[in-house]
């Protein structure tokens, strides 16, 4: 496929073309009085040569060749709001585009067709996909797009704002397939690592839409869960985990603290404590730091060891 690159188009200032073709207009008008004696004595000529034109139907002849060259002129004016182009064709050539926003006249025989040049939204819809570990998920995304050349979103492809919307749809499953919902270890995943997988996404759909002319701004997941019919089962497993990892936390805070508490006494020399009575006092210390309930204390009176 040839590849097309944007360049500028000619243009003139419209205000400018306006004021030269008054002027022109209003110097024939002046001097059409003075055209008709000249004209006659053409006519007259004429005449002599058995032609039947007449002076009227010269000045008409006039009229007509000027208007012939006048009204399609005026076509070639167009006007460009800020953050637009205008891509020109002639005969199915591409001639340039215009980008510099206000009043300007070109050649009045091109094809024009107006391309947006502002920041703009795409919303996907909710895909509904397997994930890196074979669970289905709900997915969706927000990507910010812009076009850069005016020439390929018109050329390269049918039509750029469709093109745009299916490869995002296509980008956001492929970067699903390639990343788990969630990972307990370092590994990257959907939920755990936002930043790159909005990076990740972003460099995807860049690749995706450069043939486009169309550069990608940003692009962030807008949503993201399990699918209903597993939505239960991985909450639960969810849940799980979580009271895992905060037992695991509660033990090892423990530990330390006994572990502390142990090394105070002998270094303080506090009291002076057996492996047995060690064991014992790890043991009721382990109980009441790793309980999730209140924890009564028991008072023993008697002589637990002779």
């Amino acid at each position: 496929m040839k590849s097309i690159q944007e360049f500028s188009a000619f243009k003139v200032n419209g205000f400018l073309t306006l004021a030269i073709g008054g002027v022109i207009a209003g110097v024939a008008i002046w001097r059409i009085e003075g055209l008709l004696e000249p004209l006659q004595a053409l006519t007259a000529r004429l005449n002599n040569l058995n032609s039947s034109l007449s002076v009227p139907e010269v000045i008409s002849w006039i009229v007509v060749g000027l208007l012939i060259l006048v009204i399609p002129s005026i076509s070639g004016f167009f006007t460009l709001e800020p953050n637009e182009a205008v891509v020109l064709t002639f005969f199915g050539s591409y001639v340039g585009s215009v980008r510099e926003a206000g009043f300007w006249w070109t050649n009045p025989f091109v094809g024009m067709r107006k391309v947006s040049l502002r920041i703009r939204n795409f919303d996907s819809k909710i895909l509904k996909v397997n994930e890196a570990q074979g669970s289905p998920i709900e997915i969706s995304a927000v990507v910010v797009w812009q076009v850069q050349d005016s020439a390929q979103s018109r050329f390269a492809v049918d039509n750029y704002e469709q093109f745009v919307a299916t490869q995002s749809e296509a980008a956001i499953r492929s970067l699903a397939l390639r990343y788990p919902y969630d990972a307990e270890t370092a590994t990257p995943s959907l939920r755990g690592a936002p930043d790159e997988i909005m990076q990740a996404l972003r460099e995807e759909l860049q690749a995706r839409l450069t043939i486009a002319g169309v550069e990608v701004l940003e692009a962030r997941l807008s949503h993201l869960a399990y699918a209903p019919e597993v939505a239960q089962v991985m909450l639960r497993r969810q849940q799980a985990q979580a009271i895992i990892d905060a037992r695991r936390q509660i033990v090892e805070g423990a530990v330390g603290m006994v572990d502390e508490a142990l090394k105070r006494l002998s270094e303080e020399q506090i009291v002076n404590l057996d492996e047995e009575r060690k064991a014992m006092m790890v043991n009721n210390l382990l109980v009441v730091l790793t309980s999730d309930q209140n924890i009564q204390p028991v008072l023993n009176t008697g002589i637990p060891y002779a």
